[in-house]
């Protein structure tokens, strides 16, 4: 592996990922929950922000955060991955947030359905996608941009599809995209526009740069590749035992050791969990689901003989997909959920 650059230690000091130790809670307290800032966080007076409703519609609409109070609220439970998650294990890396797998947390959402935005602004039927504009502007490839994404009408309109003001309880923290975000649960991070200032219905594909150059799974630079969505099958382990310090090495006592940890997929429920010990694998335990869009936890009780070993965990969804044991390789570093190890001296 590649040694880091100063690029991806300026990223990595910038934002943060869960510490592992954090699979413990259903919930992510909010000040360990993963945190990825795209380019700055901006300044926004929320007495004077609104939301614009524009393009192919019926009504444009103005919104404030007070009309959106008004309107019906959901809480969900939702697990959020960044998409370039695992990113740092990789040979030949781009420079991006060099994450290792903590790049992860599920936290309580509450906001209102963006279905009820779109049909009192009255989405025409030549419309094809709504671009989300956040308030968060740089420069990336040589372009000056705001943050952009895209979604269909049709996926836009999901029910699960939030215009959110509040996690965990508390209004949102400056960095988790104050005062409204974007929540579209089950797809990847990016997908959910932070400091949301307008919402356009347009009648082509977007193709703005954070939809058609990033965030995308390309075999080569020339490759046009295949767009990031949903979040691919995926569990991790509390890391068990105590940490050697700094390198993290874990250390447990023969006997009977408790192994944890929660597994998530965007596109098919998990179905069963398994426990490697050198390759040789178990089935883990299912615990209660939270919700469609969170994380499920998983046990396993390790009968632990003095030595070294490898531990693994890996999910398998109801589509039959699971988990390769090795990272695969692409340009951006993206959407890659390869099982999880952990070296363990039990003693």
């Amino acid at each position: 592996m590649e040694p880091f650059s100063l690029v991806e230690m300026q990223q990595a000091t910038r934002n943060r990922g869960m510490p592992l130790e954090g699979l413990r809670y259903d919930i992510t307290p909010s000040g360990i929950h993963y945190l990825l800032v795209h380019f700055d966080i901006p300044t926004v007076d929320e007495s004077t922000w609104r939301v614009e409703v524009t393009g192919e519609v019926q009504r444009e609409l103005s919104l404030s955060l007070k009309d959106l109070r008004k309107r019906p609220a959901r809480t969900l439970p939702v697990t959020l991955e960044c998409a370039g998650n695992g990113r740092s294990r990789m040979p030949h890396r781009v420079e991006s947030q060099p994450w290792l797998l903590e790049a992860i947390g599920t936290a309580e959402w509450t906001g209102t359905p963006l279905a009820g935005v779109l049909e009192d602004a009255g989405v025409k039927p030549d419309a094809a996608e709504l671009v989300f504009t956040g308030a968060d502007r740089g420069v990336q490839g040589g372009i000056e941009q705001d943050y952009q994404r895209s979604l269909t009408v049709e996926d836009a309109m999901r029910p699960e599809v939030l215009l959110a003001w509040a996690m965990n309880g508390r209004a949102l923290e400056p960095q988790h995209g104050a005062p409204l975000r974007l929540l579209v649960p089950g797809w990847y991070g990016m997908t959910s526009v932070k400091w949301l200032g307008r919402i356009e219905a347009v009648t082509e594909p977007f193709a703005g740069y954070q939809q058609a150059d990033a965030y995308r799974i390309q075999k080569s630079e020339e490759d046009l590749g295949e767009r990031v969505t949903r979040i691919r099958v995926r569990a991790l382990m509390v890391p068990p035992g105590i940490p050697e310090f700094p390198s993290g090495h874990r250390f447990v006592e023969a006997g009977a050791v408790p192994l944890t940890g929660r597994a998530w997929c965007g596109t098919a429920p998990v179905e069963h969990v398994e426990m490697g010990v050198d390759d040789r694998w178990e089935a883990a335990e299912l615990g209660p689901e939270l919700g469609p869009f969170a994380w499920r936890s998983w046990s396993w009780t390790w009968q632990a003989e003095p030595g070294n070993y490898t531990l693994c965990c890996r999910a398998t969804d109801a589509d039959g997909n699971q988990q390769p044991l090795e990272p695969f390789w692409n340009v951006q570093g993206m959407a890659n959920n390869y099982v999880q190890t952990v070296p363990v001296t039990v003693r």
